[in-house]
């Protein structure tokens, strides 16, 4: 067997694949032979059929499957064994012959491969990089109280009903000229969106009586008005009449105090003793997350840094966009055209950041993974405002993403992302600067 690879440009690759008779029909007939074996020829026992046979009957298809496989073994091997970085699959060449599997003549295969780009990527600390630290001010903790304080909060049961407070009402509603009843519907008038009808509930007090059009004040939501009238959807449009509402009950929401119960609540028993040390352990869970805000835009400052100081890449167009378009066939030729630019950029960073985590030398272990999966899980519920998770619940929400194969590609990035910025941010020379959380969040949106 003869292998040649060629590379004159050194990203346009050609691999040429000669196989003779010898190199591949030792496996060919002792395939054949356990075929006779095996085979039901009709007039023959078991075993019994004449090889001749069996070779006529079964030959080609053997010899293609036996070429096929031990193809794919030396291609695959010379690639490894010559430290070739291809890119994507091997195709079969524009330049490839047709086969002839009938003949005992050598058979030639030749394959194009698409080649990274040779390049070096290094950084150093004469690589300066920003680092922005976003600063937790009073404002952002007393949101943060606000929204603690409202998850723990509660109804209380009142007489008159105040749209500038959260007040939901309970009554009968009744259609006036049609014969919908709906016992203990639910209203928050606040959120109607045409203000007349909004404006008939305005001072209502309990047993006090309501007319008003519910098509009128959700107008453009048929959704809403055929869940309050207990009908379906497309029923709305025959009951676009007026309906009466009588109160039976109105709650207003109150937020909760800022006491011990609420610490507890939010942090776990005896965690926190007084509002002095809630805010700071607030101050410090938005640090926390915003930690993670920083390093992601590290990351984002070191690929734009790198893709300046590496420069402009030479890539295999027309191989990579037949890798492409054979990935994508269902999406065709147009999908390749319109992606392809946003794909090249894409692969240019995968292959700097490839160099960037070989340099650091980073591995990435199961236990790394878990704990990639447990940081995952705390920033959900952490999302719901419940930041006092205990561990081993953690840790079962952790084990849950890792066995579904599609979580665990993602986990396996993000571990990676995390050990190399950390890396990272003790190579490079940081340009630290302090940054509002609204004006790094515009920062964000310009990019």
């Amino acid at each position: 067997m003869n292998i040649q690879f060629e590379a004159p440009d050194k990203v346009n690759g050609l691999m040429t694949i000669t196989m003779e008779t010898a190199d591949y029909q030792p496996e060919v007939e002792k395939t054949l032979k356990d075929y006779r074996k095996r085979a039901q020829i009709p007039g023959f026992r078991p075993g019994q059929a004449p090889m001749g046979m069996i070779k006529r009957q079964f030959g080609t298809s053997v010899k293609v499957d036996v070429v096929n496989k031990l193809l794919g073994e030396k291609l695959y091997g010379y690639v490894q064994d010559n430290k070739i970085h291809m890119l994507g699959e091997p195709l079969p060449s524009e330049q490839q012959a047709q086969l002839d599997f009938e003949s005992d003549q050598p058979l030639v295969f030749k394959f194009d491969i698409a080649v990274a780009p040779e390049f070096e990527a290094k950084l150093s600390g004469k690589d300066k990089v920003p680092f922005y630290n976003i600063t937790v001010d009073d404002k952002l903790i007393d949101q943060q109280v606000e929204m603690y304080q409202s998850r723990a909060g509660h109804y209380d049961k009142v007489e008159t009903f105040d749209p500038e407070q959260r007040d939901m009402l309970k009554g009968d509603l009744r259609e006036v000229n049609g014969t919908i009843e709906v016992a203990d519907a639910v209203l928050m008038p606040q959120y109607m969106k045409v203000e007349d009808q909004k404006k008939l509930f305005e001072g209502s007090k309990l047993g006090d009586i309501i007319t008003w059009n519910p098509r009128k004040a959700y107008p453009e939501s048929d959704v809403e008005v055929s869940s309050l009238l207990k009908i379906q959807k497309d029923e709305v449009k025959d009951h676009e009449g007026d309906f009466t509402f009588q109160i039976t009950e109105i709650s207003r929401f109150v937020k909760s105090e800022v006491n011990q119960e609420l610490f507890d609540q939010t942090f776990g028993e005896g965690a926190v003793k007084d509002e002095k040390e809630f805010r700071q352990k607030i101050a410090d869970q938005i640090s926390q997350q915003f930690k993670a805000d920083s390093d992601y835009k590290f990351l984002l400052d070191i690929r734009e840094h790198m893709e300046k100081k590496v420069g402009k890449l030479e890539f295999p167009e027309a191989i990579l966009k037949r890798v492409m378009l054979n990935n994508n066939k269902d999406k065709g030729a147009d999908f390749v055209e319109k992606n392809f630019e946003a794909s090249i950029k894409e692969l240019a960073w995968h292959l700097i950041k490839e160099q960037l985590v070989s340099a650091q030398g980073i591995k990435i272990e199961d236990a790394d993974l878990k704990e990639t999966a447990k940081e995952a899980a705390r920033a959900q519920f952490a999302q719901y405002g419940m930041s006092n998770i205990p561990d081993e619940y953690l840790e079962n929400y952790a084990q849950e993403m890792l066995k579904k194969r599609e979580n665990v590609d993602g986990l396996v990035d993000r571990a990676v992302d995390v050990k190399l910025t950390a890396a990272l941010k003790n190579v490079v020379k940081l340009d630290e600067k302090e940054i509002s959380l609204e004006d790094f969040q515009k920062m964000l949106q310009e990019k």
